[in-house]
């Protein structure tokens, strides 16, 4: 007869990374949004979300650049700080930027260092296979909790030649089975299984004892991460093609600004109840 199910954590408690090991361990999915401000981290708390990220992400829905490569250490460290400001439960996680730990594991070290102490991260996150278990091993012996990033890794877009499913053959397929089980081995709490076939994701989920959130990976992962802006439809046009709005903010701003336009354009803004006497 099976064992039972060990119960999931309490929903108020304080998540920390071995609360994920608990909630995978309990068949419970992770729930992981990014954030990138102060407002959207009180948003973040107050629906009970998981884990927050600050992802590196921000580079292009917040600075507007093409991808997450020219993000830098002081971007990442200004928005990690106001997203900390809004945090109580959820576990912060923050994104270490394209050649901030690539160049070896003290470079590393050194950068988690500081988005630990200047931003008050409680993780970082890394993208790379087998060649980043040196760096997580000695993270993770420092007191730094790893999470890494498989599949499509957007700091390799260049060399991917673009965001493209990865994995697709079978030897491909072993190489990220292998380097998933390199990262837990190296230390790793968590790992992001990103664009990615379902199958390859639902075999590297049940093959490893950490949990696997998934984004473009089908719905077997552990947990889920979306980034705020295309769940919230803040964007114009449409999201990726994993992504589903579940509001549609872009419009709403826009309405919501044509109409103070036209009521200032039309003398009716400011009224008698926004006017001292």
């Amino acid at each position: 007869m099976p064992s039972p199910k060990p119960p999931a954590p309490s929903p108020s408690a304080k998540v920390r990374s071995g609360t994920l090991l608990a909630l995978k361990r309990a068949g419970q999915p992770i729930t992981c949004v990014t954030a990138y401000d102060y407002p959207s981290a009180l948003a973040v708390e107050a629906a009970g979300v998981d884990v927050c990220l600050v992802g590196d992400s921000l580079g292009q829905v917040v600075l507007g650049y093409d991808s997450t490569v020219p993000v830098t250490m002081d971007e990442m460290a200004h928005h990690a700080k106001a997203v900390k400001r809004g945090l109580k439960r959820a576990l912060m996680v923050v994104d270490l930027p394209f050649l901030s730990y690539q160049l070896g594991p003290l470079q590393a070290l050194e950068n988690a260092g500081r988005l630990m102490k200047e931003a008050g991260a409680e993780a970082v996150k890394l993208e790379g296979g087998a060649e980043m278990a040196p760096t997580v091993a000695l993270l993770r012996q420092a007191g730094v909790a790893v999470m890494g990033h498989l599949g499509l890794t957007p700091q390799s877009v260049h060399a991917m030649g673009g965001y493209r499913i990865q994995a697709r053959g079978k030897a491909e397929a072993a190489k990220l089975l292998k380097d998933a089980r390199a990262l837990q081995a190296a230390g790793a709490f968590a790992v992001v299984l990103e664009g990615i076939p379902q199958a390859l994701a639902k075999k590297v989920s049940q093959a490893l004892a950490i949990p696997t959130i998934g984004i473009g990976a089908g719905p077997a992962c552990d947990g889920q991460v979306q980034v705020w802006h295309d769940l919230h439809g803040a964007m114009p046009g449409r999201g990726p093609k994993h992504a589903r709005a579940f509001s549609g903010q872009f419009q709403a701003q826009v309405m919501a600004l044509q109409a103070y336009a036209g009521q200032v354009r039309g003398r009716r803004f400011p009224g008698p109840a926004e006017t001292p006497a």
